[in-house]
């Protein structure tokens, strides 16, 4: 996951930040399920745990991961393409 590589425009966007996990990658599913195959949701994270587990835990459910940028405030955005039901 690179922040570099020119990623696309994200077609939703949820700020994770105010809940702990289990409950960032709750509220990641659970948006993504409501968008279209094929869209690209931003999940804004703080750093340590929900940045290690959401990911890999969307990948589990068959999300593709497209990258993740830093925003040096603490937290990221980790984008996400809906893949999977």
């Amino acid at each position: 996951m690179s922040s570099k590589a020119k990623l696309p425009p994200p077609d939703g966007f949820i700020d994770a930040t105010d809940v702990v996990c289990p409950m960032t990658f709750v509220k990641a599913k659970v948006a993504l399920e409501e968008m279209d195959m094929g869209g690209v949701l931003s999940i804004r994270l703080n750093e340590g745990e929900p940045l290690q587990n959401v990911p890999r835990s969307l990948k589990d459910e068959g999300q593709q991961v497209l990258g993740l940028q830093n925003n040096e405030d603490g937290t990221y955005n980790l984008l996400v393409r809906r893949a999977a039901e």
